[in-house]
């Protein structure tokens, strides 16, 4: 599987199990985002430590999941971050629209505060 979650209430954390986020697999991550938020939940971590690369695909996936949460009045935090997609987000501008945390644990308690 190349998404792995965990729901505790209504906040979930999303494991990127993929080298690259691309349009190979950002639809599978929208889906499960979507499929997250139509389950009540609206706090959402979605921790990338495991990909190295990210297109713009995506940062389409991000995106959303920071709509869908704010859409909600929920928390959205991106989390472990491999230095090419730090770039990426950067050049972007990204990094000034998302909630960026260095690790799972900082992320969570972006989201319990």
């Amino acid at each position: 599987m190349n998404f792995e979650s965990t729901q505790n209430k209504n906040e979930a954390v999303v494991k990127t199990n993929v080298d690259k986020l691309d349009a190979s697999n950002a639809p599978e991550l929208k889906a499960e985002l979507l499929l997250l938020n139509k389950n009540g939940v609206n706090n959402i971590v979605i921790d990338m430590s495991a990909t190295k690369y990210c297109d713009s695909s995506g940062l389409s996936a991000i995106l959303t999941a920071n709509r869908l949460c704010k859409d909600t009045s929920g928390k959205f935090v991106l989390c472990g971050l491999q230095d090419n997609v730090t770039k990426l987000i950067q050049i972007a501008q990204l990094d000034k629209v998302l909630s960026i945390s260095s690790n799972q644990k900082e992320a969570l308690e972006v989201i319990h505060s």
